[in-house]
């Protein structure tokens, strides 16, 4: 399992000893209901938990929901304690204070074997990304910050299963390290054995999947993977496929342009026209898109652009099967962001046809960031099983992927030290 210079379960005796557990559950959240509609992350901590519970330790678990960003999603955690309840067959109990007097009490109280659920930590400025974009804290500055100053004496061992946000260098990520005897929790290790394997040992020809709306997860990867020769192909779609036809000089339209330039989406032209004029012949872009006319489906070649009145919200049908070919040939796939707007039914053949196509393509597949899961698992029947890794990262994974080190890697690289078993 150790592939890193980092401590494993398998390192320290937890029985009857207080674990504080960082896990990344943030979950995408239905705006009306505030209802949890994906549950990946959620399953994905699973078994880091139950092994935990099973080896008698103490938990007390610190996860997030939302952000300065996604204020809408900033909400309270019992939900997230519920559906943590139901897939362990035991109960995790849940608290709606961070580190307080009630939290801490809470954990004094803990017996061996069960689990608690603290409140969203991004319920602490601290924890926000406003706050760590500005007040740049290195991990040892940060033993006086609330929660590290009220938890870490309660605790024997600290434990961080969160790779998906592996990117943050705040509190609950980098600064407990500093001070407790430290793991890494199960998860971890296979998101870094999938994506390693990506980066470093891809079986070629590796074919990278581009697309979403936010693009700045593309274009934060593009240039390493094709200088490095991680990436053969970049098959680029969604807002993506669009700005790198806008870079090679189509006009899309009025209000497609409209929409690229009220999102400062226009940064990205300059860089997309670098890459081609470098890397040309490694990419591959939409040659075809559809929108909407009438409550019906219309596909147009990129010849007939501009056209001023519509967004185009997927590829077409002749992207598809040109993606598809290269995708059969490939040794390795990955996959992060849409081809288009799959949760709308006129527009979710490219995201269906392109993920099918992944999914049953003989290489090996990686796919990662939030709204590419979320498609895996609606689209994709059996989808865990068909792909070779369904990664719970997004921020992180680009990272990773783009050879930066990233703050909690280093974090637990530093807490590592050989122990007696």
């Amino acid at each position: 399992m150790r592939e890193l210079p980092i401590n494993t379960l398998d390192d320290f005796d937890f029985n009857n000893k207080t674990v504080i557990l960082r896990i990344d559950i943030n979950s995408p959240i239905d705006p009306k209901t505030k209802k949890i509609v994906n549950e990946n992350r959620i399953n994905k901590s699973i078994p880091t938990i139950k092994t935990l519970m099973e080896k008698g330790a103490k938990i007390a678990i610190l996860a997030h929901q939302g952000d300065t960003l996604d204020y809408h999603n900033l909400i309270p955690m019992n939900e997230h304690a519920e559906k943590l309840s139901e897939k362990l067959g035991k109960e995790v109990k849940y608290i709606d204070d961070v580190a307080g007097p009630a939290a801490q009490e809470a954990v004094k109280n803990l017996k061996p074997g069960e689990a608690i659920l603290l409140g969203n930590v991004r319920y602490l400025t601290e924890e926000v990304s406003t706050f760590e974009n500005v007040v740049k804290l290195e991990p040892h500055e940060m033993l006086n910050t609330y929660i590290v100053r009220n938890l870490a004496p309660l605790a024997d061992y600290y434990v961080n299963d969160a790779f998906s946000a592996a990117h943050r260098n705040s509190p609950s990520m980098v600064a407990f390290e500093e001070i407790l005897p430290t793991a890494a929790g199960e998860l971890l290790f296979k998101e870094v054995s999938a994506l390693t394997r990506v980066r470093e040992n891809p079986d070629k020809p590796a074919v990278f999947v581009l697309g979403g709306l936010k693009i700045s997860d593309a274009f934060g990867m593009m240039k390493e993977v094709l200088e490095n020769g991680t990436a053969d192909k970049i098959l680029t779609c969604g807002v993506t496929g669009i700005v790198m036809q806008m870079a090679m000089g189509k006009k899309p339209g009025k209000a497609q342009e409209k929409f690229i330039y009220d999102r400062s989406l226009d940064v990205f032209i300059k860089p997309a026209k670098e890459y081609m004029e470098k890397f040309g012949d490694k990419f591959l872009n939409p040659v075809d898109f559809a929108y909407e006319r009438d409550g019906k489906r219309v596909e147009c070649s990129i010849d007939d652009l501009p056209i001023d009145d519509v967004l185009f919200m997927d590829i077409g049908t002749k992207t598809i099967e040109l993606y598809k070919k290269e995708i059969n040939r490939a040794g390795t796939i990955f996959v992060n962001g849409p081809a288009g707007a799959y949760e709308n039914p006129i527009f979710e053949k490219g995201t269906r046809e392109i993920w099918n196509a992944i999914a049953d393509a003989p290489g090996y597949s990686v796919v990662g960031g939030g709204d590419s899961v979320t498609a895996a698992q609606k689209l994709v029947e059996n989808a865990e099983k068909k792909f070779g890794y369904i990664c719970t990262a997004g921020g992180a994974m680009v990272r990773f992927l783009s050879g930066k080190e990233l703050p909690l890697i280093k974090a637990l690289k530093k807490a590592y030290r050989k122990v007696e078993k």
